[in-house]
């Protein structure tokens, strides 16, 4: 998932939303870049939920077939600008004697006494539409209708408050007594919309997607369904449905069909108004769908920069089809792998369909920014900090570092991914090792990886220097001013 956001008149700030989007050919396709699931499920803990919207009352009704002290829900976000938990400003137990608390990373149901969670617990829920780290938010339309995340519902049974506490933020590889939810979606005034079709009955259990609740307009097309804000600006869907394509043709020219993907896809595109000195894009995406947010006066009409970032912006996004979705990281701490080879795929793909654009400005602002995020802090800890923009920023630079590797044996970015991701189709992930092998591979040079491992483990007093060193060996055109890296 991606945010570009700005106050108007200030430089654009990206903002990371772990994510992937393709958009390929003459349509839009999409699957998701998310984490390896957890070691093990016991599913048979997993509880059933009804979702109803009925007019303006939302509920959420759980029963659990066992009983457990504490329920953790499995997404249990931050919001991004205020690093507070989302849940409790949407969702309110309405069970007498239950409540819902922080714990550690987790947001968790409890009783008062300390006894086993009742077999059923109502929740009313108020959604709205705010960013999160590192993962999929509540989607509102001007018009009314809501799109919610499917996997917003999933939970874990817990022995303890404790044990809540106790919990990694990364349940990658952590065995649990839970997981996917089968929910039952209904909406009092109609069918609900999933993967492109409106149903009158619609019960998901382990999908990655988003239901859509209420009456938006929903446009059938060749291979694409479209559901837009009415309130959209409309050189926006101008651009979606023109650029994209090209961009989707040239990775598929550079690396080859990504292997996965979805006959129809579906893409849902949300207005979140004009808000005042600011100009807002989000983005998310999962199989067969993509998700958009607009916000801000400053995307209203499409001014030279606001073009430049929306399509950059696409292009980050579809690159995620192949390093997020072909192939995927192993562990949160890796984003650096797909978010910053994404970034330098959207770069390389623009500077290719426009000879005009400014590769080395946007590339230069990941080096600073890597540089300021890595000072004497390890790069693969910049989740836990709430610095998400690391993994972006290195993960270019790193991306950056193997394209000089290659280019001196006649290739680039591109050249060096392509082996890469064929080599670990198989198994669908990407480790953070096998990066590191290709690598020294590809240079010959054992100490590329080494400085690597450095800055993501260890953090460095003075990355510029590393980074310069790494771009020294690799001969990526740069030199050193006052202490900064300024690429040439």
């Amino acid at each position: 998932m991606l945010k570009l956001n700005r106050p108007e008149f200030l430089p654009l700030r990206l903002k990371f939303f772990a994510a992937s989007t393709f958009l390929a050919a003459a349509l839009l396709g999409a699957c998701a870049a998310t984490p390896l699931p957890p070691g093990t499920w016991d599913r048979r803990a997993a509880p059933v939920v009804e979702v109803t919207r009925d007019g303006d009352r939302w509920t959420a009704d759980y029963v659990f077939n066992r009983e457990a002290p504490v329920w953790a829900f499995m997404d249990s976000a931050l919001m991004t600008d205020v690093r507070q938990p989302w849940r409790p400003t949407q969702w309110t137990v309405e069970t007498p004697g239950v409540v819902m608390e922080r714990h550690g990373h987790y947001d968790v149901i409890r009783t008062l006494d300390g006894g086993p969670v009742p077999r059923h617990v109502r929740f009313s829920l108020k959604p709205r539409a705010v960013y999160l780290e590192a993962e999929y938010g509540t989607l509102t339309f001007s018009d009314g209708a809501v799109a919610l995340p499917t996997r917003q519902f999933d939970v874990f049974a817990l022995p303890s408050v404790a044990a809540a506490e106790a919990m990694p933020a990364d349940l990658n590889g952590v065995d649990l007594e839970g997981g996917a939810s089968t929910v039952t979606w209904r909406d009092t005034a109609g069918p609900v919309l999933f993967n492109g079709e409106r149903r009158a009955n619609l019960t998901t259990t382990g999908e990655r997607s988003y239901v859509l609740l209420g009456q938006a307009r929903v446009t059938p097309g060749r291979g694409l369904t479209t559901v837009i804000d009415p309130n959209l600006p409309p050189w926006i869907g101008e651009e979606i449905r023109s650029f994209a394509p090209h961009v989707g043709d040239y990775y598929l020219r550079r690396l080859g069909a990504p292997g996965v993907g979805s006959e129809t896809s579906t893409v849902m595109v949300s207005w979140n108004g004009p808000t005042e000195r600011l100009s807002s894009m989000g983005g998310s995406v999962l199989p067969g769908l993509i998700v958009m947010k607009f916000e801000g006066v400053g995307v209203l009409n499409p001014s030279p920069e606001v073009l430049e970032r929306s399509r950059w912006f696409i292009g980050h996004e579809s690159a995620h089809f192949w390093l997020g979705q072909a192939v995927r990281y192993e562990f949160a701490r890796d984003a650096w792998i797909t978010e910053g080879g994404a970034d330098l795929m959207a770069v390389r793909a623009l500077k290719a369909l426009d000879p005009a654009y400014d590769d080395r400005a946007e590339l230069q602002t990941e080096v600073d920014d890597c540089i300021a995020l890595s000072r004497n802090k390890p790069v693969a800890e910049a989740g836990d900090r709430g610095e998400h923009r690391a993994y972006y920023a290195c993960g270019a630079v790193f991306a950056m570092t193997a394209e000089g590797a290659q280019k001196r044996r006649d290739g680039d970015w591109f050249d060096f991914l392509r082996p890469v991701l064929a080599d670990n189709r198989e198994d669908g992930v990407l480790s953070r090792a096998e990066w590191l092998e290709a690598l020294t591979r590809v240079s010959g040079d054992p100490s590329l990886a080494q400085t690597i491992d450095r800055m993501l483990d260890q953090g460095v007093g003075d990355p510029a220097a590393e980074i310069a060193s790494l771009f020294r060996k690799t001969g990526v055109p740069h030199r050193v001013e006052n202490g900064n890296v300024v690429l040439i």
